[in-house]
């Protein structure tokens, strides 16, 4: 099992900054990939970006440039730093875990974001 705890949410200007934090607990060591995914009011959940245990990152179009997901293996936190914030990234993020050789999934409980224009 893998707990997954999500912070740093809240409200920022249209350009503003934010970062987000995702504390990773319990069977660490089956963790393959860590990832942000985000859902906005009627739409279906993203991929935002994603880190894989050996340090790759993937990131969607949409936040290429502007976002960055990096992790601190000591503390088992992944982070996405949001930069150059847009009205259209509004939504909950959530942090996701795959473990068990990509056999299982794990979800944190989501933390909004919202961006006024």
């Amino acid at each position: 099992q893998v707990q997954l705890v999500e912070s740093g949410g809240g409200l920022v200007q249209d350009g503003g900054s934010l970062r987000l934090s995702c504390a990773a607990s319990g069977s660490i060591f089956s963790i393959n990939v860590m990832g942000w995914y985000r859902q906005a009011p009627g739409k279906q959940r993203e991929l935002v970006a994603v880190i894989t245990s050996g340090g790759s990152t993937n990131y969607a179009d949409s936040v290429r440039g502007r976002f960055t997901i990096s992790k601190n293996n000591a503390k088992n936190v992944v982070y996405l730093q949001m930069n150059s914030l847009k009205p259209e990234d509004t939504a909950v993020y959530y942090c996701n875990a795959f473990a068990e050789n990509y056999r299982i999934g794990y979800w944190g409980q989501g933390t909004q974001v919202t961006v006024s224009s």
